[in-house]
């Protein structure tokens, strides 16, 4: 919901390391990658119960998901990058509830519903996705994405607003993932929709 707001504010603050990164040969894959490793340290950092640590290390996965793409429409995108953005992206998101899982297993029936609600917005989205293309869909113009990007009450800036919250106020994380999980159906909901709107006449 606050993507297509927000975007344009920050790739105008990572144009600019974006082009030096370009220009000292860092590619964006690479970056990708980068930015995995620091969420695979943050889903360790949930498990150890180290939150605080837990919180830096997301804020930096989060920078470098941001930086790939700046990266990337320097160097030109490609389909390998926007496979593996996407891919890192939905695991890091589904790792840090199942580490509060592994941190508490009085947290895992609740980490299991959140995830199950990320499958939802996870599929709803990539699947939209896929048919757009196959019908030669125009991209919508914030998106600058490569694919078809399709909105909801729990894009990416949501989602990070509800990472801070969880490492923040750990104690509250059945509460927030209650909440959340409950925004993610109502988000697969509404995109089910726009689909059937969009493609019951083709």
């Amino acid at each position: 919901m606050l993507d297509a707001k927000l975007k344009p504010a920050i790739d105008i603050l990572l144009m600019l390391p974006a082009r030096g990164l370009s220009r000292l040969g860092v590619s964006a894959n690479v970056i990708t990658l980068v930015g995995a490793g620091i969420g695979l340290m943050a889903f360790i950092m949930v498990c150890l119960g180290y939150f605080g640590a837990a919180l830096i290390c997301i804020c930096l996965n989060r920078l470098a998901d941001g930086m790939d793409g700046a990266v990337a429409r320097e160097a030109g995108t490609t389909d390998l990058g926007g496979y593996l953005d996407i891919v890192f992206d939905f695991l890091f998101y589904s790792s840090i509830p199942l580490g509060f899982a592994i941190a508490d297993a009085a947290h895992a029936q609740i980490a299991a519903f959140l995830i199950f609600c990320f499958v939802g917005t996870g599929s709803s989205f990539l699947t939209f996705a896929i048919i757009a293309a196959k019908h030669d869909m125009d991209l919508k113009p914030h998106s600058r994405k490569s694919f078809y990007y399709l909105g909801g009450l729990t894009e990416g800036t949501e989602t990070f607003g509800f990472l801070i919250l969880i490492c923040l106020f750990p104690e509250w994380f059945f509460w927030f993932a209650l909440g959340f999980g409950c925004l993610c159906l109502l988000t697969t909901a509404t995109r089910m929709l726009m689909a059937v709107d969009a493609f019951s006449s083709r």
